[in-house]
């Protein structure tokens, strides 16, 4: 895969995570985003079409929005070995939403956040290492520049 030519900006914290605004539309972004993960040792284990969800069941039209459960199989194992609760924060969230503008909004998890509930130091090291990976994940994806 070419690496972008877009001129990087930093990313935006959230409360939860990580927010970029890319420079490709919602449907590029379903194609890119596994894309970058899969160049991290993530695997995309589930997708979620919220907007198609909330239409079947509830009549509602919403904005394009899809959630993708990322694992990357090796911090996975580990995270289990050191606590069996650590299932509860896998996989890994990454949400990809249609802007107003018709660019694409990718959002990442922050597992040190999700982790930090159970109090283990252990597992807040192997966090920074996922949270690390989801990162560079991000970083290749072509981002606005304004």
């Amino acid at each position: 895969m070419a690496k972008p030519t877009a001129t990087r900006t930093s990313s935006s914290m959230t409360s939860a995570g990580t927010s970029k605004k890319l420079s490709i539309t919602f449907d590029e972004a379903l194609e890119r985003v596994p894309e970058a993960l899969r160049a991290e040792g993530f695997g995309v284990l589930t997708r979620i079409d919220v907007q198609a969800t909330l239409k079947e069941k509830l009549g509602v039209d919403t904005r394009r929005y899809q959630i993708l459960g990322a694992c990357n199989p090796p911090f996975a194992k580990q995270a289990l070995d050191l606590s069996l609760e650590a299932g509860l924060f896998l996989p890994c969230n990454v949400v990809i939403y249609e802007g107003s503008d018709e660019r694409a909004v990718v959002l990442a998890v922050d597992p040190t956040k999700t982790v930090a509930t159970l109090g283990s130091p252990a597992l807040s090291g192997l966090a920074n290492q996922v949270g690390t990976a989801l990162g560079r994940a991000l970083e290749r994806l072509p981002v606005e520049t304004n």
